[in-house]
């Protein structure tokens, strides 16, 4: 088969000519239509997070096709059903996470010590094949392309995810903080479960787009959002602990801050501001990765409605190395899908 192949550290990816896949019992092996290319392929590319550990190394957590082969025991999967692969494939079962039977979420990544991570720990979709837990492969909704349902597989299971950790009450305002391939998703998302929504940007470039995926007011950081009033919600998407940190100061007294975005080289803080303690104001941090299965299916089912729609670029998988180059340098608007 056709695979996208990180030859090492730091190198260009490629097209190359490797074994298929079988599936074992079990799994189920997914002909790949679509996947996303997600920054974190870029941070495991560069050796910031682990770089994966099999040969040849294949990432990609984001692949959706059509199951064309069952492996032994399987019964919820037939030829012919479209899925989706996420990245939380299955954990160890041994551990005190798997024991007090935490859901198949991203949290797992962190909380167990042995999970199978798409991309991360087995061969991921940036392949023409990738097999599967059948138990992990979710079913996609009827008539949405493969394309679009590519993103919901993270950037908008995640969105969806931190805006559900994070439960905003109707009548409080949502403000997503970076809008790139997971945080035009979260504005979306928030615009159409009705709530007054802000985005908070530095790139000018964005704004007729932002303005256009649902945005009520576009402010460039947290002292204009304070000025603006503030929001009870602010779901950090941009991968920078430094501006969450300068956001918080438009998080209103009893809001909450998501963290969703990943940054890889610093850690979050809480800048101490004695006009307004942080213990005083009734405020919450939380994170949000990928929230369990039924947070996916209500990202795709939103997706399928049409009340959100993912910007795409779509590569041919001959080009896999220019998507990849255009996400790595922010060029992408908003999401690069590659098909296979």
């Amino acid at each position: 088969m056709k695979a996208a192949v990180i030859p090492e550290v730091n190198a260009a990816w490629r097209i190359e000519d490797v074994p298929t896949p079988e599936p074992g019992p079990g799994e189920v092996l997914v002909r790949v239509h679509a996947s996303g290319i997600c920054f974190n392929d870029v941070l495991a590319t560069r050796g910031i997070i682990p770089f994966p550990p099999f040969s040849p190394a294949i990432a990609g957590h984001e692949a959706v096709g059509e199951v064309v082969q069952a492996g032994a025991g399987v019964v919820s999967h037939d030829a012919g059903d479209r899925v989706g692969v996420p990245w939380i494939q299955g954990t160890c079962g041994r551990c005190d996470y798997c024991v007090q039977n935490r859901p198949l979420s991203g949290h797992a990544a962190f909380a167990c010590p042995a999970p199978r991570m798409t991309g991360i720990t087995v061969p991921g979709g940036h392949a023409e094949y990738v097999v599967a837990p059948a138990a992990s492969a979710v079913m996609l909704p009827d008539g949405l392309d493969y394309e679009l349902a590519a993103p919901v597989l993270c950037a908008g299971y995640t969105a969806w995810g931190a805006l559900s950790k994070a439960a905003p009450k109707p009548y409080e305002r949502v403000a997503v903080l970076g809008i790139g391939g997971l945080g035009h998703l979260a504005l979306q998302f928030a615009a159409a479960a009705g709530h007054e929504t802000i985005a908070v940007t530095r790139s000018p470039d964005k704004h007729a787009a932002v303005r256009e995926l649902g945005a009520d007011l576009i402010v460039a950081d947290g002292e204009q959002l304070e000025a603006a009033g503030g929001a009870d919600v602010i779901v950090v998407t941009a991968p920078s602990s430094a501006a969450a940190s300068e956001a918080m100061r438009g998080l209103r007294p009893g809001g909450r801050i998501v963290m969703a975005g990943i940054d890889g080289l610093a850690p979050f803080s809480i800048a101490p501001d004695m006009a307004r303690p942080f213990f005083a104001l009734d405020q919450q941090v939380l994170g949000a990765t990928h929230e369990g299965p039924g947070v996916l299916r209500e990202a795709l089912s939103i997706v399928a409605s049409g009340k959100v729609t993912p910007r795409v670029e779509v590569y041919d998988n001959a080009r896999v190395a220019d998507a990849f180059d255009r996400v790595a340098k922010g060029e992408v608007r908003f999401r690069a899908v590659v098909t296979y």
